[in-house]
């Protein structure tokens, strides 16, 4: 892949084999973010599960002390006081049966994060060919199946984000905006490390934490060192 002049300049800058501290790293990391853009600051950490198991798949959720910089769309499948509920929460779509033909025939997907009580989980079950690939499907784990959608809406609007293992064992997870203060992508990292060391599956034999790289949306990542991350 061929690489812009910003990029291999930003490269010479540091050393990408060395491991660098957490503040030392965002530095880097911001300072490499020149894009014409705010670039999302994301956080990269390859673990050592194999989630082909169950007892070794790492799911969950985690509200960021300053949120991610990012406005987030939240769709509710609700019914009776539920919808009013969501409403009055701010959810940004709310409805239950008649938007399932919307987003199956008509792809409507304008929505981040979806919401669902569990009477509607049958409903929405419906969409998980749809929801299921693109990561949307309401799930208890990361709170988004729950009777109480005032306090899923809110924590969802304040800022909380979900993480889970991809196919390849990785977290992705965004830490903030490049527009942030390294004190607030210091703080979104160490609440989204503290909640992701504590996930660690109790099945798990050897390294838990094999690495972690902090990179923005152009720019080139960064290593940390792993051994001062892991509890």
């Amino acid at each position: 892949m061929k690489r812009g002049k910003k990029y291999q300049d930003a490269v010479k800058g540091f050393d990408k084999t060395a491991q660098y501290d957490v503040a030392e790293a965002i530095g880097l990391v911001k300072k490499n973010a020149t894009a014409k853009f705010d670039e999302t600051i994301e956080l990269h950490v390859r673990t050592g599960c194999d989630g082909r198991h169950a007892e070794q798949q790492i799911r969950g959720a985690v509200v960021l002390p300053h949120g991610t910089g990012k406005a987030v769309k939240v769709l509710v499948f609700a019914k009776g006081t539920k919808l009013d509920e969501a409403q009055a929460a701010g959810a940004d779509f709310v409805g239950g049966e008649e938007l399932i033909p919307k987003i199956q025939n008509e792809g409507w997907l304008d929505f981040d994060v979806v919401v669902a009580t569990p009477d509607m989980m049958g409903v929405v079950g419906r969409l998980g060919r749809v929801l299921g690939p693109k990561g949307l499907m309401p799930n208890p784990k990361a709170g988004t199946v729950t009777m109480d959608v005032t306090k899923a809406v809110n924590d969802i609007k304040a800022g909380k984000i979900e993480y889970r293992l991809d196919k390849t064992n990785i977290i992705h997870v965004p830490v903030g905006k490049a527009s942030f203060t390294e004190e607030q992508l210091s703080d979104n990292f160490q609440t989204l490390m503290g909640a992701i060391n504590k996930a660690k599956p109790s099945s798990l034999k050897g390294q838990y934490i094999r690495s972690v790289t902090l990179t923005s949306t152009m720019g080139p990542g960064v290593k940390l060192n792993v051994s001062k991350l892991v509890n």
